[in-house]
């Protein structure tokens, strides 16, 4: 990420196939968000979003803790400005800026507070530890959540559930995120959280058609942004279009030959 020897990154990327595991790398600080890990981040995902040999991103995150939320000395002045960090070709982490096409699946351990819950709301499918700790305490300081918790946490987990956390600021378990939706599977530790969700990405980036997988995600994110007649409106273009690429072609071939389909992204 452009970072001098003595300098190191705070994300860290690694291609792992077709792949892209992206980490929060500030463990010191409890991966607490500085303005130059938020720029990181978005490169990292303006990379993930942008490089069609890439078919899935994991999100996770170096040492005990998921994040600690913003580092406010650090990125409190450019909020209050309220200028972007983001650098050009970026991507907004919290997928605020548009319609997305490449999936992410993420691991979370210890806190996740505040812009954590948030980025795991904003990725597609969601694993956490045991002892992964959940708050979204912005309300006790002075502040509210405004990386996407309150629209997407009503959504995903029913309003009652989303105001019982959003409202209070208080704390809850991984018991407590699973039953509301906000992760889909907990692992034993964050070391099996993470094993779990690169598990998860390779099966989207191996198994899976890209052309169909990225179709799906842009589908999806089109009904929630525009409405469900704007989604529908592409289901029938979208299909042509697909059942004439070359995977297409291997999809039904496979089919008729009863095995695994081999896709190439064409």
């Amino acid at each position: 990420m452009n970072q001098s020897a003595d300098t190191p990154a705070t994300i860290t990327l690694d291609r792992d196939g077709h792949v892209l595991l992206m980490g929060l790398n500030r463990p010191s600080k409890r991966n607490a968000f500085t303005q130059d890990m938020l720029r990181e981040l978005s490169a990292a995902y303006g990379l993930l979003e942008s490089d069609d040999e890439l078919r899935c991103g994991v999100l996770y995150a170096h040492g005990d803790h998921f994040t600690g939320g913003l580092d406010m000395v650090d990125v409190g002045p450019a909020l209050m400005e309220g200028t972007s960090v983001f650098p050009k070709g970026g991507r907004d982490p919290w997928r605020l800026d548009g319609t997305w096409s490449t999936p992410v699946v993420a691991a979370a351990q210890g806190w996740v507070m505040t812009l954590g819950i948030e980025l795991l709301l904003a990725a597609d499918i969601r694993v956490a530890a045991q002892d992964a700790r959940f708050a979204q305490f912005e309300v006790r300081r002075g502040i509210y959540p405004f990386g996407g918790a309150t629209f997407r946490l009503p959504r995903e987990s029913g309003w009652g559930n989303a105001m019982r956390w959003i409202l209070t600021g208080e704390e809850f378990d991984a018991t407590e995120a699973h039953r509301i939706g906000v992760v889909q599977e907990v692992a034993a530790d964050g070391t099996a959280a993470l094993a779990r969700a690169t598990e998860i990405a390779h099966v989207i980036a191996e198994r899976s058609a890209p052309l169909g997988v990225r179709a799906s995600l842009e589908s999806a994110h089109r009904a929630r942004e525009h409405g469900d007649a704007a989604a529908v409106e592409q289901l029938l273009p979208e299909i042509g279009r697909l059942m004439t690429s070359a995977d297409g072609a291997e999809g039904i071939q496979s089919f008729i030959e009863r095995r695994d389909a081999v896709f190439t992204g064409r």
